[in-house]
């Protein structure tokens, strides 16, 4: 039997069958009465392509099927598509534009599917573009760079009325912006370069001519108002037609041109402006200038800034104001520090917790603002008030929270707040360790005194200045509040003592606090000459003290001690609590009626500063206890005294003050020393480790390694660097004398 030859197509009858197809495509493309393809016709198409590529040469009709395959749509939009474009305009020019690009895709989808045989094999091989690519370069080539201009400026026209309030068509945008994403195959290209670069152009234009005539016009929150709207707005554009790629540039563009254009103006704002939005507390509005300038750090500085001038300014006028109320009351001759200055301390932690909330709820806690808020502080917080130092005043303040009646009746998580706002603000000052010192003699009055209203809080507030502060600030409080606790025990060691040894009593009530020396601030202690009825005691709890320790020596200071003594006047007996000093003073009086100041002196053995301020409290003062001859205000060597045997009150028990000594120049001079000593400390510290350092550097090291708790004075540091020379630790190089050497 004879094999079947099979016919060979010849280009022109085959291109008529394929031309059949087209042609019906294209009625289907131009919505004319044409069926769909059934499967017969599209496997007649799809074959005889297949056929005419795979008969053997001269016959591979190939190459020429795919030029053919390009000019089916050259043809086609040169016919159809462009002039059908060409006499429309605007809104009905991108219509029609859509419609287009759309039957496109479809017309290059079934014809690469009828063409497929040519993709698989001669295109691979001879690395030609697929027939996908060819099909979308004809439209581009064709269509998209004859006309791309008019297609953008219809656009920019429409996003322009849209911005202006008009309704548009935003589905029409998303498509036509999606034709130029598309036509770039794969690339951004053609978006940027033919739309996107213009249209920004186009945005800062048109908000430039917004930006000029509303700030003119507007107060600084309308403004705000309206940029905010805006770059909502252009957002909402993004989100529904443009491309998401555009969202940054755009919202840059408009933030750039409504807002850093004219950032300077709109803050400086004469009744509205940042300064104005501080002043008046509009919060919301604050909130929204920092929204609005988030991105932008030059502008958030300036606002930062402003910030800080304001808060400083507040803060310097609460400083004024405590001033002028103390000088007030100078004037009036009353109490001059004690309450103006704590109200002064309340109002400046109102002060932090108003500015602290702005930083953080309208700035985001932002580190421009917190910064500012520090510097701000950092100003008036240093500036103390009335002769006092911020450091002091801030003791004082504490303690009138934490002694017995000191402050209001103030909660527990009231005081637990107010501590911790306390340290938050101590955080600000730059005596920590002239704070520190005033502390510790305030606490240490607490806890002798029995002044102390509640131990959780005390130890609660060491806590909280550990924290803020370091270990080394508060190792001595923490030690002093230890100590009480095992003074109590020792207390309770001793009645025990007393109830087995019998023979021991020392005749009165005595409770003996025992104390570590380090810990608790320096007191003088006198060789006052005891009244016999006290020596007893003290020789009773020697005795028991050498049964617990045979190795520490006790010290007795009696200007702490307090005595319960009973004056027996003629109306009736009254109960006196008196100090130590002063009960030695009244115990004389029951050897003699009357003695001169000399004689009190001698018996007593203080000095006479120690006893004019005793005989003063118990002659001059509310409670005359003895009769001075001459009677006059004021002590002198001549005065003699008498016990005054008349005196009565309607208590039957009275405390007899004496006024405390000013104890802040000791402190200041304390903390002085110990600065000395710190600054040696570390200048010794570094140049150990260095061998051989300048001069600023040196510098520059220690007050960085003291500002914790110091601002060390440049002129204390040279001062103590030409100690430590002639004592050997340094030496200054022969050569230069800005350069030291360590001389180990």
């Amino acid at each position: 039997m004879a094999m079947h030859e099979k016919k060979t197509i010849e280009l022109e009858e085959g291109w008529e069958i394929m031309q059949k197809g087209i042609t019906k495509l294209k009625k289907i493309l131009e919505g004319l009465p044409e069926p769909q393809f059934s499967s017969e016709e599209y496997m007649t198409l799809y074959t005889t392509i297949y056929n005419m590529c795979t008969q053997k040469p001269p016959h591979d009709y190939s190459q020429q099927l795919y030029d053919k395959y390009k000019e089916s749509f050259d043809e086609y939009i040169t016919s159809t598509v462009l002039p059908s474009l060409k006499e429309k305009h605007d809104e009905f020019m991108l219509r029609e534009l859509v419609r287009r690009w759309g039957n496109h895709k479809v017309m290059v989808r079934w014809l690469s599917r009828f063409f497929t045989y040519l993709d698989r094999y001669f295109i691979a091989r001879r690395s030609l573009p697929a027939l996908l690519d060819v099909g979308l370069a004809c439209f581009r080539d064709l269509v998209y760079n004859e006309i791309k201009g008019q297609i953008r400026d219809a656009v920019i026209s429409l996003i322009d009325q849209e911005r202006e309030g008009l309704q548009i068509d935003r589905t029409l945008l998303k498509n036509v912006l999606d034709i130029f994403v598309e036509i770039g195959m794969g690339k951004m290209d053609c978006y940027i370069n033919d739309f996107e670069e213009a249209m920004l152009a186009d945005t800062a234009a048109y908000y430039s001519r917004k930006a000029s005539n509303w700030i003119q016009e507007d107060s600084c929150p309308e403004y705000m108002l309206k940029a905010e709207e805006c770059l909502k707005r252009e957002k909402d554009r993004v989100s529904h037609y443009l491309h998401s790629s555009t969202e940054d540039k755009l919202y840059e563009k408009v933030q750039n041109d409504l807002l850093s254009e004219y950032s300077a103006q709109l803050f400086e704002k004469e009744h509205s402006g940042c300064h104005a939005l501080l002043r008046d507390d509009k919060v919301e509005d604050l909130s929204r200038m920092f929204r609005l300038f988030n991105k932008l750090p030059k502008d958030l500085d300036r606002i930062s800034h402003i910030f800080k001038q304001h808060v400083t300014a507040e803060g310097t006028a609460l400083v004024k104001q405590a001033e002028d109320a103390a000088s007030n009351k100078k004037a009036e001759k009353k109490d001059v520090v004690g309450l103006q200055e704590q109200v002064f301390v309340r109002k400046v932690i109102d002060l932090h917790d108003k500015y602290m909330a702005y930083v953080s709820d309208c700035f985001m806690k932002n580190n421009f603002f917190h910064k500012a808020l520090k510097e701000a502080f950092e100003v008036f917080c240093n500036k103390g008030v009335a002769g006092s130092s911020s450091a002091e005043l801030l003791a004082t303040f504490c303690d009138n929270i934490l002694k017995k009646g000191g402050s209001e009746k103030l909660s527990d998580e009231v005081i637990e707040e107010t501590l911790e706002k306390v340290v938050k603000l101590l955080a600000y000052i730059s005596d920590k360790d002239l704070f520190a010192e005033f502390y510790r003699k305030k606490l240490a009055r607490r806890l002798l005194f029995d002044k102390s209203a509640n131990d959780d809080h005390e130890r609660s507030i060491l806590t909280k200045l550990k924290q803020q502060c370091g270990g080394q600030f508060t190792s001595k409080m923490e030690g002093m509040v230890t100590d009480l606790t095992l003074a109590r025990e020792n207390q309770s060691g001793f009645e025990e003592y007393l109830k087995s040894n019998t023979h021991a009593s020392p005749g009165i009530d005595l409770t003996v606090t025992v104390l570590t020396t380090g810990f608790w601030p320096s007191y003088k202690s006198f060789d006052l000459n005891l009244p016999a009825e006290m020596v007893k005691c003290v020789e009773v709890f020697k005795e028991f003290y050498q049964t617990k320790t045979k190795h520490r020596k006790l010290t007795w200071i009696y200007s702490l001690g307090t005595c319960n003594i009973n004056g027996k006047f003629d109306a009736k007996t009254i109960e006196m609590i008196v100090t130590t000093y002063q009960a030695a003073v009244l115990l004389l009086f029951n050897a003699s009626d009357t003695l001169s100041y000399s004689e009190i002196v001698t018996q007593l053995n203080l000095t006479d500063d120690d006893v004019v301020r005793l005989l003063h409290s118990l002659s001059c003062a509310k409670y005359k206890i003895l009769n001075k001859g001459p009677t006059t205000k004021t002590i002198t060597p001549n005065d003699t005294f008498e016990f005054n045997s008349k005196f009565t009150d309607k208590m039957r028990r009275i405390k007899i003050p004496l006024p405390p000594v000013d104890e802040k120049k000791k402190v200041i001079e304390d903390v002085d020393k110990d600065r000395r000593y710190a600054i040696d400390a570390s200048i010794v510290r570094i140049m150990k480790s260095r061998k051989v350092l300048g001069y600023q550097q040196l510098v520059m090291e220690c007050v960085e390694q003291l500002s914790r708790m110091f601002k060390p004075d440049f002129k204390a540091i040279k001062k103590r660097i030409e100690d430590l020379i002639t004592r050997d630790y340094l030496e200054r190089d022969k050569e230069n004398p800005n350069l030291f050497r360590y001389l180990a």
